[in-house]
Protein backbone atom coordinates (compact mmCIF):
# COMPACT_ATOMS: atom_id res chain seq x y z
CA UNK A 1 0.00 0.00 0.00
CA UNK A 2 1.07 3.63 -0.73
CA UNK A 3 2.78 5.00 2.34
CA UNK A 4 1.06 8.38 3.96
CA UNK A 5 3.39 11.11 2.95
CA UNK A 6 2.62 14.95 3.78
CA UNK A 7 -0.03 16.18 0.56
CA UNK A 8 2.17 18.31 -1.80
CA UNK A 9 -0.76 20.63 -2.41
CA UNK A 10 -0.89 21.63 1.09
CA UNK A 11 2.77 21.86 1.39
CA UNK A 12 2.48 24.76 -1.05
CA UNK A 13 0.10 26.50 0.73
CA UNK A 14 1.88 26.43 3.79
CA UNK A 15 5.10 27.23 2.48
CA UNK A 16 3.78 30.02 0.83
CA UNK A 17 2.07 31.75 3.61
CA UNK A 18 5.54 30.91 5.66
CA UNK A 19 7.26 33.05 2.71
CA UNK A 20 4.84 35.72 2.86
CA UNK A 21 4.58 35.80 6.62
CA UNK A 22 8.73 36.28 6.42
CA UNK A 23 8.31 39.02 3.51
CA UNK A 24 5.92 41.09 5.70
CA UNK A 25 8.03 40.82 9.09
CA UNK A 26 11.09 42.17 6.84
CA UNK A 27 9.04 44.81 5.80
CA UNK A 28 8.94 44.05 2.19
CA UNK A 29 6.72 44.51 -0.50
CA UNK A 30 6.38 42.50 -3.48
CA UNK A 31 7.24 44.37 -5.75
CA UNK A 32 10.94 45.41 -3.81
CA UNK A 33 11.74 41.77 -3.27
CA UNK A 34 11.69 40.95 -7.57
CA UNK A 35 13.29 44.22 -7.45
CA UNK A 36 16.28 42.95 -5.06
CA UNK A 37 16.18 39.50 -6.53
CA UNK A 38 15.61 40.39 -9.79
CA UNK A 39 13.34 38.06 -10.91
CA UNK A 40 11.64 38.93 -14.44
CA UNK A 41 8.32 37.95 -13.34
CA UNK A 42 6.52 39.71 -10.50
CA UNK A 43 3.60 36.66 -11.11
CA UNK A 44 6.53 34.34 -9.70
CA UNK A 45 6.31 35.78 -6.25
CA UNK A 46 2.31 35.84 -6.27
CA UNK A 47 2.42 32.64 -7.10
CA UNK A 48 4.83 31.09 -4.75
CA UNK A 49 3.09 32.87 -1.85
CA UNK A 50 -0.45 31.94 -3.58
CA UNK A 51 0.54 27.91 -3.15
CA UNK A 52 0.17 27.50 -6.73
CA UNK A 53 3.38 26.58 -7.89
CA UNK A 54 6.04 23.74 -7.66
CA UNK A 55 8.40 25.99 -5.55
CA UNK A 56 12.34 25.57 -6.81
CA UNK A 57 14.11 25.08 -3.44
CA UNK A 58 17.31 27.81 -4.68
CA UNK A 59 14.31 30.45 -5.64
CA UNK A 60 13.36 29.68 -1.54
CA UNK A 61 17.18 29.96 -0.71
CA UNK A 62 16.98 33.20 -2.27
CA UNK A 63 14.19 34.46 -0.38
CA UNK A 64 15.19 33.08 3.20
CA UNK A 65 18.21 34.90 2.63
CA UNK A 66 16.95 38.18 2.00
CA UNK A 67 14.36 37.79 4.49
CA UNK A 68 16.65 36.92 7.34
CA UNK A 69 15.07 33.68 8.34
CA UNK A 70 16.41 32.03 11.47
CA UNK A 71 18.20 28.90 10.97
CA UNK A 72 15.67 26.74 12.45
CA UNK A 73 13.04 28.51 10.63
CA UNK A 74 15.04 28.13 7.63
CA UNK A 75 15.53 24.61 7.88
CA UNK A 76 12.15 23.75 8.40
CA UNK A 77 10.89 25.35 5.53
CA UNK A 78 13.24 23.76 3.20
CA UNK A 79 12.34 20.70 4.60
CA UNK A 80 8.65 21.64 3.32
CA UNK A 81 10.13 22.92 -0.06
CA UNK A 82 11.32 19.52 -1.08
CA UNK A 83 7.89 17.87 0.05
CA UNK A 84 5.68 20.50 -2.08
CA UNK A 85 7.51 19.25 -4.95
CA UNK A 86 6.30 17.41 -7.63
CA UNK A 87 4.61 14.22 -6.80
CA UNK A 88 4.67 12.36 -9.91
CA UNK A 89 8.06 10.14 -8.97
CA UNK A 90 6.29 8.96 -5.90
CA UNK A 91 3.21 8.07 -7.88
CA UNK A 92 4.64 6.60 -10.41
CA UNK A 93 6.56 3.93 -7.76
CA UNK A 94 3.30 3.88 -5.62
CA UNK A 95 0.69 3.23 -7.63
CA UNK A 96 0.34 0.71 -11.25
CA UNK A 97 -1.30 4.19 -13.23
CA UNK A 98 -2.20 7.13 -12.44
CA UNK A 99 -3.70 10.23 -15.08
CA UNK A 100 -3.63 13.61 -14.72
CA UNK A 101 -7.66 14.15 -13.46
CA UNK A 102 -6.91 11.13 -10.30
CA UNK A 103 -3.18 12.83 -9.61
CA UNK A 104 -4.74 15.64 -8.02
CA UNK A 105 -6.73 13.68 -5.66
CA UNK A 106 -4.11 11.53 -5.09
CA UNK A 107 -2.02 14.27 -4.18
CA UNK A 108 -4.45 16.01 -1.86
CA UNK A 109 -5.40 12.59 0.25
CA UNK A 110 -1.85 11.99 0.69
CA UNK A 111 -1.21 12.55 4.46
CA UNK A 112 -5.03 12.79 5.50
CA UNK A 113 -5.88 11.29 8.78
CA UNK A 114 -9.98 12.01 8.09
CA UNK A 115 -12.06 12.34 4.90
CA UNK A 116 -15.71 13.30 5.32
CA UNK A 117 -17.32 13.28 2.32
CA UNK A 118 -21.37 13.95 0.85
CA UNK A 119 -23.11 13.27 -2.77
CA UNK A 120 -26.55 14.22 -3.65
CA UNK A 121 -26.16 11.60 -6.54
CA UNK A 122 -23.40 9.65 -6.88
CA UNK A 123 -21.42 6.81 -4.88
CA UNK A 124 -17.66 8.74 -3.66
CA UNK A 125 -14.77 8.09 -6.12
CA UNK A 126 -12.89 6.39 -3.09
CA UNK A 127 -16.00 3.72 -3.23
CA UNK A 128 -16.62 3.29 -6.29
CA UNK A 129 -16.35 -0.41 -7.95
CA UNK A 130 -14.74 -0.80 -11.56
CA UNK A 131 -18.40 -1.16 -12.82
CA UNK A 132 -20.00 1.87 -11.51
CA UNK A 133 -16.73 3.87 -12.13
CA UNK A 134 -16.77 3.29 -15.67
CA UNK A 135 -20.25 4.07 -16.30
CA UNK A 136 -20.10 7.66 -14.91
CA UNK A 137 -16.90 8.31 -16.73
CA UNK A 138 -18.42 7.14 -19.92
CA UNK A 139 -22.04 8.94 -19.01
CA UNK A 140 -19.95 12.40 -18.63
CA UNK A 141 -18.32 11.73 -21.69
CA UNK A 142 -21.21 12.41 -23.50
CA UNK A 143 -21.19 15.68 -22.25
CA UNK A 144 -18.26 16.83 -22.99
CA UNK A 145 -18.65 15.36 -26.75
CA UNK A 146 -22.28 16.89 -27.62
CA UNK A 147 -20.19 20.88 -25.68
CA UNK A 148 -17.30 20.25 -28.57
CA UNK A 149 -14.70 19.41 -26.03
CA UNK A 150 -11.83 18.97 -28.72
CA UNK A 151 -9.42 16.92 -25.76
CA UNK A 152 -10.64 13.26 -26.18
CA UNK A 153 -9.48 12.92 -22.47
CA UNK A 154 -7.44 9.64 -21.02
CA UNK A 155 -9.03 6.13 -22.20
CA UNK A 156 -11.95 5.39 -20.07
CA UNK A 157 -10.16 1.80 -18.51
CA UNK A 158 -6.98 3.75 -18.01
CA UNK A 159 -9.14 6.15 -16.00
CA UNK A 160 -11.13 3.62 -13.95
CA UNK A 161 -7.83 1.69 -13.03
CA UNK A 162 -5.96 4.99 -11.86
CA UNK A 163 -9.26 5.97 -9.58
CA UNK A 164 -9.62 2.58 -8.16
CA UNK A 165 -5.56 2.53 -7.62
CA UNK A 166 -6.98 5.93 -5.53
CA UNK A 167 -8.75 3.14 -2.99
CA UNK A 168 -5.52 1.68 -1.49
CA UNK A 169 -5.53 4.67 0.70
CA UNK A 170 -8.56 3.40 2.73
CA UNK A 171 -6.48 -0.22 3.33
CA UNK A 172 -3.11 1.38 3.72
CA UNK A 173 -1.81 0.31 6.95
CA UNK A 174 -0.40 0.80 9.51
CA UNK A 175 -2.02 4.92 9.11
CA UNK A 176 -5.25 4.59 7.14
CA UNK A 177 -7.06 7.65 7.11
CA UNK A 178 -10.87 7.68 9.48
CA UNK A 179 -13.00 7.76 6.44
CA UNK A 180 -16.65 9.11 6.84
CA UNK A 181 -19.22 9.34 3.96
CA UNK A 182 -22.93 10.40 3.93
CA UNK A 183 -24.15 8.20 0.71
CA UNK A 184 -27.66 9.35 -0.78
CA UNK A 185 -30.54 6.37 -1.58
CA UNK A 186 -30.88 8.13 -4.77
CA UNK A 187 -27.41 7.52 -5.77
CA UNK A 188 -28.13 3.48 -4.72
CA UNK A 189 -31.09 2.41 -5.83
CA UNK A 190 -33.32 3.01 -8.58
CA UNK A 191 -33.46 3.20 -12.42
CA UNK A 192 -31.56 6.33 -12.50
CA UNK A 193 -28.63 5.57 -10.41
CA UNK A 194 -27.42 2.27 -12.98
CA UNK A 195 -28.08 -0.68 -14.09
CA UNK A 196 -28.69 -3.17 -11.58
CA UNK A 197 -25.88 -5.84 -12.21
CA UNK A 198 -23.91 -2.69 -11.66
CA UNK A 199 -25.68 -1.38 -8.48
CA UNK A 200 -25.65 -4.84 -7.00
CA UNK A 201 -21.54 -4.91 -6.98
CA UNK A 202 -21.72 -1.31 -6.04
CA UNK A 203 -23.69 -2.39 -3.21
CA UNK A 204 -21.72 -5.37 -2.26
CA UNK A 205 -18.76 -3.98 -2.79
CA UNK A 206 -20.10 -1.29 0.10
CA UNK A 207 -21.06 -3.68 2.48
CA UNK A 208 -17.63 -4.74 2.69
CA UNK A 209 -15.78 -1.42 3.06
CA UNK A 210 -18.36 -0.41 5.88
CA UNK A 211 -16.61 -3.49 8.04
CA UNK A 212 -13.58 -1.86 8.25
CA UNK A 213 -12.61 -0.44 11.11
CA UNK A 214 -11.58 3.23 9.90
CA UNK A 215 -14.88 3.54 7.34
CA UNK A 216 -17.90 4.49 8.56
CA UNK A 217 -20.67 4.78 6.24
CA UNK A 218 -24.09 6.86 7.12
CA UNK A 219 -27.29 5.89 4.37
CA UNK A 220 -29.88 9.27 3.98
CA UNK A 221 -32.78 7.84 2.76
CA UNK A 222 -35.25 9.71 0.50
CA UNK A 223 -37.53 11.10 3.14
CA UNK A 224 -35.69 12.24 6.01
CA UNK A 225 -35.39 15.73 6.59
CA UNK A 226 -32.06 17.38 7.35
CA UNK A 227 -32.19 19.84 10.33
CA UNK A 228 -34.77 22.42 9.74
CA UNK A 229 -35.88 21.42 6.07
CA UNK A 230 -32.06 22.46 4.93
CA UNK A 231 -31.14 21.26 1.35
CA UNK A 232 -27.17 20.32 0.83
CA UNK A 233 -27.10 22.27 -2.37
CA UNK A 234 -23.53 20.22 -3.99
CA UNK A 235 -21.17 17.62 -2.97
CA UNK A 236 -18.31 18.49 -0.90
CA UNK A 237 -15.61 16.87 1.10
CA UNK A 238 -13.52 17.57 4.06
CA UNK A 239 -10.04 16.69 4.55
CA UNK A 240 -7.72 16.93 7.92
CA UNK A 241 -3.97 16.62 7.70
CA UNK A 242 -1.70 14.09 9.54
CA UNK A 243 0.60 17.30 10.51
CA UNK A 244 -1.83 19.90 12.46
CA UNK A 245 0.18 22.90 10.79
CA UNK A 246 -1.05 21.54 7.63
CA UNK A 247 -4.91 23.89 7.08
CA UNK A 248 -8.17 21.48 6.97
CA UNK A 249 -9.63 21.69 2.95
CA UNK A 250 -12.80 21.95 1.76
CA UNK A 251 -13.49 20.25 -1.68
CA UNK A 252 -16.52 21.11 -3.58
CA UNK A 253 -17.62 19.35 -6.34
CA UNK A 254 -19.69 21.25 -9.04
CA UNK A 255 -19.92 18.61 -11.53
CA UNK A 256 -17.60 19.90 -14.11
CA UNK A 257 -15.90 22.54 -12.12
CA UNK A 258 -13.81 21.62 -8.37
CA UNK A 259 -13.36 24.29 -6.38
CA UNK A 260 -11.03 24.18 -3.40
CA UNK A 261 -10.51 26.05 0.25
CA UNK A 262 -9.02 26.72 3.15
CA UNK A 263 -10.76 29.86 4.28
CA UNK A 264 -11.55 28.89 8.01
CA UNK A 265 -15.30 30.45 7.99
CA UNK A 266 -16.34 28.79 4.94
CA UNK A 267 -14.85 25.28 6.09
CA UNK A 268 -17.18 25.90 9.01
CA UNK A 269 -20.09 25.96 7.58
CA UNK A 270 -19.34 22.99 5.81
CA UNK A 271 -18.66 20.79 8.39
CA UNK A 272 -21.71 21.90 10.31
CA UNK A 273 -23.96 20.83 7.38
CA UNK A 274 -21.77 17.18 7.43
CA UNK A 275 -23.12 17.22 11.50
CA UNK A 276 -26.43 17.55 10.03
CA UNK A 277 -26.08 15.14 7.63
CA UNK A 278 -24.60 12.17 9.96
CA UNK A 279 -27.29 13.33 12.63
CA UNK A 280 -30.62 12.74 10.08
CA UNK A 281 -28.62 9.46 8.43
CA UNK A 282 -28.65 5.42 9.11
CA UNK A 283 -26.63 4.53 11.99
CA UNK A 284 -23.30 2.78 10.68
CA UNK A 285 -25.01 -0.44 11.86
CA UNK A 286 -28.47 0.41 10.54
CA UNK A 287 -26.60 1.73 7.59
CA UNK A 288 -24.38 -1.54 7.03
CA UNK A 289 -27.64 -4.01 7.62
CA UNK A 290 -29.80 -1.31 4.70
CA UNK A 291 -27.11 -2.24 2.00
CA UNK A 292 -26.93 -5.75 3.06
CA UNK A 293 -31.12 -5.81 2.27
CA UNK A 294 -30.89 -3.67 -0.65
CA UNK A 295 -27.87 -6.06 -2.02
CA UNK A 296 -30.41 -8.95 -1.20
CA UNK A 297 -32.93 -7.95 -3.08
CA UNK A 298 -30.95 -7.21 -6.01
CA UNK A 299 -29.70 -10.74 -6.59
CA UNK A 300 -33.08 -11.80 -6.25
CA UNK A 301 -34.62 -9.90 -8.31
CA UNK A 302 -31.38 -11.15 -10.76
CA UNK A 303 -32.88 -14.64 -10.64
CA UNK A 304 -31.09 -18.32 -10.10
CA UNK A 305 -27.75 -18.45 -12.07
CA UNK A 306 -28.43 -19.45 -15.77
CA UNK A 307 -27.30 -23.38 -16.04
CA UNK A 308 -25.91 -23.86 -19.53
CA UNK A 309 -27.29 -26.97 -21.53
CA UNK A 310 -25.97 -30.71 -21.50
CA UNK A 311 -25.31 -33.25 -18.68
CA UNK A 312 -21.85 -32.54 -18.48
CA UNK A 313 -21.30 -28.86 -18.23
CA UNK A 314 -21.59 -27.43 -14.20
CA UNK A 315 -23.97 -24.27 -13.48
CA UNK A 316 -22.78 -20.69 -14.06
CA UNK A 317 -21.45 -19.71 -10.91
CA UNK A 318 -22.42 -16.37 -10.63
CA UNK A 319 -18.38 -13.98 -9.18
CA UNK A 320 -20.18 -12.69 -5.39
CA UNK A 321 -19.48 -9.12 -4.82
CA UNK A 322 -16.01 -8.81 -3.20
CA UNK A 323 -13.00 -6.34 -2.47
CA UNK A 324 -11.42 -4.81 -5.74
CA UNK A 325 -8.37 -7.12 -6.86
CA UNK A 326 -5.54 -4.29 -6.15
CA UNK A 327 -6.69 -4.12 -2.91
Amino acid sequence: MPPAVPSPILRRRRLGNELRRFRELAGLTGDQVIERIGWASASKLSRLENGRSRPDPEDVRVLLDLYGVPEESRDELLGITQEAGDMRGWLLKNYPVMTQQQRGWAELEAGCAEISEYNPVLVPGLLQTPGYAKLRILSARQVDQLAGDPEPGEDPETEVRARLARQSLLTRSPDAPRYTAVLEEAALNGHRAGPPEVLREQLGHLCELAMLPNVTLHLLERDTRIADFFLPPTAFSLYRFADPLDPETLAIEGGFTDVMSTEVNTLNRYKVVFEWLCSAALSASDTLSWLFEATGRLTEAAGPPAVASGPATAPVQRRPAGRLTDR
